[in-house]
């Protein structure tokens, strides 16, 4: 691979694209460390992720400075790692990815910092990705990838929503939650049963043992004409279950009750979204995030679409969850597609808060 400049001029970027772009993509968002790289020519040519769920267990749930502070340890190693994977110089890079937002605004600094610090020793442009925009594209990582446009339910940490996806960068929310996200629904009633952090793989693999029809629990918001979600209901459900179960509560119990909870969350996920394939006529459905590793939400979905005709795609197991790969992988796109939207060298900020929706051409 030889080294290329960056240029703003339009035939440039058209013989870059031709010739393929390479990207570093840098992930902090929370309490995965991930670097990877990306080109788009040849694909995914190197990746390298710590998880600090070891480190955040003791804690019962992601403890802010602990999880920074580990980023700064881990992420040039990885970045190192992941270089000498695809087996490429960093003065061939064409641009740096890094999560930009949303996420734990002291760990997103740590990604920042570094690409900004590694854009001025190399003289490469930044990207700012959008951590979501990653998820919502990790399915493009897969040998069989979605072809636009296509449906999307983003499952996703504190993030629920139905997404109609027209073309990369071209967005349109059809419904969110409301209140608590599917995945806080999993880990908040994983940690009502006791269950250790993350919650929902936890409380998955309870409730494999378990009758979800020995619990009544509801799903709410199943009925409603919109496409919005909310479990903030069903978490208080679920607390209520487990009070009158009492502290002698039998494991079949304990399982037959995390069944419930899964089976209620996932229904309500397959619903929404089937209503929403049916507003939108889309006939390809993305499923992304983290939630989009759970195996009961896979096979509902898989069972009812097939139903219908229409074609769903998962990213594999790897990439649903936080990770480097997909953040490059949007990185190149972004720099294919909207060329005007890469910063220069050493400028860097963060987005905490960030809404999807309005990145067609990212906030300066």
């Amino acid at each position: 691979m030889t080294s290329k400049s960056w240029s703003d001029d339009a035939d440039t970027a058209l013989d870059a694209r031709l010739l393929g772009m390479l990207v570093l993509g840098i992930e902090t968002s929370c309490d995965e460390t991930a670097a990877a790289l990306y080109d788009t020519r040849d694909g995914l040519l190197g990746h390298a992720l710590h998880s600090q769920v070891d480190m955040h267990q003791a804690y019962g749930g992601v403890v802010p400075e602990l999880a920074s502070r580990d980023h700064i340890r881990r992420l040039v190693p990885l970045i190192e790692s992941a270089r000498q994977q695809a087996g490429v110089s960093l003065q061939q890079l064409d641009a740096i990815a890094y999560t930009r937002g949303p996420g734990l605004a002291g760990a997103l600094l740590v990604g920042a910092g570094v690409a900004s610090a590694l854009g001025v020793a190399q003289d490469k442009p930044l990207i700012g990705v959008h951590h979501l925009e990653g998820h919502l594209l990790s399915p493009l990582l897969s040998t069989q990838p979605p072809d636009f446009p296509f449906l999307a339910l983003l499952v996703s940490g504190g993030h629920t929503m139905l997404l109609d996806v027209q073309d990369f960068g071209r967005y349109t929310l059809l419904g969110e939650t409301v209140d608590d996200a599917a995945g806080e629904a999993f880990d908040k009633s994983a940690k009502l049963l006791g269950l250790g952090y993350p919650g929902g793989p936890e409380l998955a693999r309870l409730a494999a043992a378990g009758n979800p029809r020995a619990f009544d629990l509801p799903r709410p918001k199943m009925h409603s004409p919109d496409l919005d979600f909310s479990f903030a209901g069903l978490k208080t459900a679920v607390l209520t279950r487990v009070r009158a179960l009492g502290a002698q509560a039998s494991e079949q119990s304990r399982a037959d009750l995390a069944a419930a909870a899964q089976d209620a969350i996932t229904d309500v996920l397959v619903h929404k979204t089937l209503r929403a394939q049916q507003v939108t006529g889309r006939s390809a459905v993305v499923v992304a995030g983290g939630v989009g590793a759970n195996r009961q939400l896979r096979a509902k979905l898989a069972a009812a679409l097939q139903s219908r005709g229409v074609r769903l795609f998962f990213p594999e197991l790897q990439w649903c969850g936080d990770n480097a790969a997909m953040i490059a992988l949007a990185g190149a796109l972004r720099l294919q597609r909207f060329p005007d939207n890469a910063r220069a060298a050493g400028a860097f900020d963060v987005l905490p808060r960030w809404d999807l929706t309005q990145i067609g051409a990212p906030p300066d």
